[in-house]
């Protein structure tokens, strides 16, 4: 595996972005394991982080490139702030920088990589559970299969729950007077209701049994179930952390449709 990390101009955003990028290499060792190198048409799994993190967080966090070493996959880690993958009313249009210009950055780049729907995943953690999920619901012609860790996915059902998070202007600066967020197109809920389900990818989406936010897990499996999305749920003890978040990668891994 090679491990890359790239400085790259936003015109979206107007200003350097960073992300972590691990890529499929061909290697030949005196000790250790051959792997043989994956050059043209490289499935490819964006991973976003949550509240706390940044690009760089799935790798201190976790072994992702031990884990992802035989599997021909690149992994794609940006930073997006604390944008929760919205164009925010502040005027930083984090969610067209991630669904629509990062994909062509990326593609500039490193061209092995695959523009195939099928071999094209998302996942992330909490804030980043939410925004893969969002890519999964808005743009299902690009994403084979998402997925969900800890994800904070009824933000509009849980005003009361985000306000002890953080301020008030903080959550209207990203999506507006709260009130609206229910119906929006920032409503995982509301866009689970009104996609087509034909058009969906394959949704995994799992949360340790005490975390906050294991009900926001549930209650969306539910919705998604309800509509004849095919969803797979798994639950373990955990809470909202590491311990819990470099396990359950390992699982969303060996769920995607390699």
């Amino acid at each position: 595996m090679a491990l890359l990390q790239v400085n790259a101009f936003s015109n979206v955003l107007g200003m350097e972005v960073m992300l972590d990028v691990i890529l499929p290499q061909e290697t030949k060792k005196v000790f250790g394991t051959d792997i043989k190198g994956v050059t043209e048409d490289v499935a490819v799994l964006y991973l976003l982080h949550g509240m706390n993190g940044n690009h760089s967080v799935w790798q201190r966090r976790t072994a992702i490139e031990r884990y992802v070493s035989s599997m021909g996959l690149a992994v794609i880690m940006p930073s997006t702030d604390l944008s929760w993958y919205t164009d925010t009313r502040y005027g930083m249009n984090y969610w067209t920088f991630i669904a629509d210009e990062l994909p062509k950055i990326c593609h500039e780049l490193f061209p092995q990589l695959t523009t195939k729907k099928s071999k094209t995943f998302a996942a992330g953690v909490s804030m980043g559970g939410y925004g893969a999920v969002k890519l999964g619901l808005r743009r299902p012609e690009n994403f084979a299969a998402v997925a969900s860790i800890s994800g904070g996915l009824t933000i509009a059902e849980g005003t009361e729950q985000l306000l002890e998070i953080r301020s008030k202007a903080y959550w209207e600066g990203i999506f507006g007077p709260l009130e609206e967020i229910k119906g929006s197109e920032n409503d995982l809920i509301h866009l689970i209701e009104t996609l087509e389900v034909n058009q969906a990818p394959d949704f995994f989406i799992t949360c340790g049994t005490e975390d906050p936010l294991y009900q926001a897990s549930t209650y969306t499996t539910e919705k998604m179930t309800k509509q004849g999305y095919n969803v797979t749920f798994e639950d373990g003890p955990g809470g909202h952390d590491w311990r819990f978040w470099d396990e359950y990668i390992q699982r969303v891994l060996d769920w995607l449709p390699l």
